[in-house]
């Protein structure tokens, strides 16, 4: 046979062969499968699980991602020889809290302390000590402010043998006083100015008075002021008015400050004023 002839018959043989080869290249392969015992990382990684020594578990999203050829299968007996090492966590949890109940018994929960303050405060003054009229007879005109010390009452003494009644806080023990004066002055929201004797008697007791407070709410002189004649006592209002019907003030008499204000506006400078 020729040498042509020759290369006619092998580019016939190509013709027949090159369509079959390529119509394999379009062929759809089958899975590959990879053996459960093959577990080593570079495995792992070829389905996108992470290495198991990274010390967390794989997300949902990526185990359902994972091709079915690739995913590892678990045998029916690795399955049974698990479920035991599950149900042993409960009891072994089970076990550690009794042991702290019989080495840590549980103590009572701790109650808090009570508050005593030395000296209790009331909120609120006796019902007696509320304004009132009542039958007082005195020879003593219709105007005259009669202070009874003892019981803490102050009068506004008016016709036919009545009075209209206030309960008063006094000086406390050592800071009685009794006397007639008149009304020389009248303040509303009066300034303080406590006197330098009065500063330090409580400067030795630790408290420091200022040595001029304007007029307000919070001045310890209250709504309004009455002084008495050419003395340092006054009758005023108080901005603590559970102080009533006590011994507790420098030797002034101190009212509520909507008492003070109504005894304010029926009296006029020049009132007489007695303190018994």
């Amino acid at each position: 046979m020729s040498k042509r002839s020759l290369f006619l018959a092998l580019l016939t043989s190509l013709s027949i062969a090159l369509p079959v080869h390529a119509n394999d290249r379009y062929r759809s392969r089958p899975p590959v499968m990879v053996s459960p015992d093959l577990q080593a990382s570079w495995v792992m990684q070829l389905g996108g699980v992470p290495a198991q020594t990274r010390g967390y578990t794989t997300p949902q999203r990526m185990r359902q991602a994972i091709p079915a050829g690739r995913q590892r299968v678990v045998q029916p007996q690795q399955v049974l020889r698990e479920q035991p090492l599950l149900r042993q966590q409960p009891v072994q949890q089970r076990r550690v809290v009794q042991q702290r109940r019989v080495l840590f018994p549980q103590q009572p929960a701790a109650q808090p302390v009570a508050m005593r303050p030395e000296k209790p405060v009331r909120t609120q003054i006796e019902p007696k000590f509320l304004p009132q009229m009542v039958e007082y007879q005195t020879k003593q005109k219709p105007g005259t402010i009669v202070i009874d010390t003892r019981e803490r009452f102050l009068y506004l003494v008016m016709a036919d043998g009545m009075a209209k009644r206030y309960g008063v806080g006094v000086g406390k023990p050592g800071f009685e006083w009794a006397g007639t004066h008149k009304v020389t002055d009248k303040r509303e929201w009066p300034d303080w100015r406590p006197p330098q004797e009065m500063i330090a008697r409580e400067a030795a007791k630790g408290h420091f008075l200022p040595a001029h407070m304007p007029g307000g709410p919070e001045n310890p002189l209250g709504a309004r002021a009455l002084y008495l004649g050419s003395t340092l006592y006054r009758i005023h209002g108080t901005n603590a008015p559970w102080s009533i019907g006590n011994g507790v003030s420098s030797g002034c008499i101190r009212m509520r400050n909507e008492d003070v204000i109504d005894l304010y506006e029926r009296v006029k400078v020049g009132t007489k004023v007695i303190v018994i």
